[in-house]
């Protein structure tokens, strides 16, 4: 079976649509294709109860980010700032991502 594709990558600066963290930005740490979910940066903290450990010898409880639904998020578009839609384009023999809204490119 093939993995499903995601509309953003991990790097690409993202806004939350929908959902309790609705309005914020971040960067996407990690992208899970199997599950449809994505890491972003601040967003979606969860608090996890933490056992003592060799790095963390006090455990203890540690905030942390919880991967969110992928179509809860939209990249942001480089010209305006603006959360977007994902095109695609042929430059060069390469296939390059481009925003809707503006036409750039989102891939650097």
């Amino acid at each position: 079976m093939t993995q499903p594709k995601l509309h953003v990558k991990t790097g690409d600066k993202v806004k939350v649509i929908t959902g309790k963290d609705k309005g914020k930005e971040g960067v996407i740490l990690k992208a899970f294709p199997s599950k449809q979910r994505v890491l972003v940066e601040g967003v979606n903290i969860v608090k996890k109860h933490a056992k003592p450990s060799q790095d963390n010898p006090q455990g203890g409880i540690v905030n942390e980010e919880a991967p969110i639904h992928v179509s809860n998020v939209m990249p942001i578009d480089p010209k305006t700032g603006e959360p977007t839609r994902v095109g695609y384009k042929i430059e060069d023999g390469k296939k390059v991502r481009i925003a809707k809204k503006s036409g750039e490119p989102l891939d650097k």
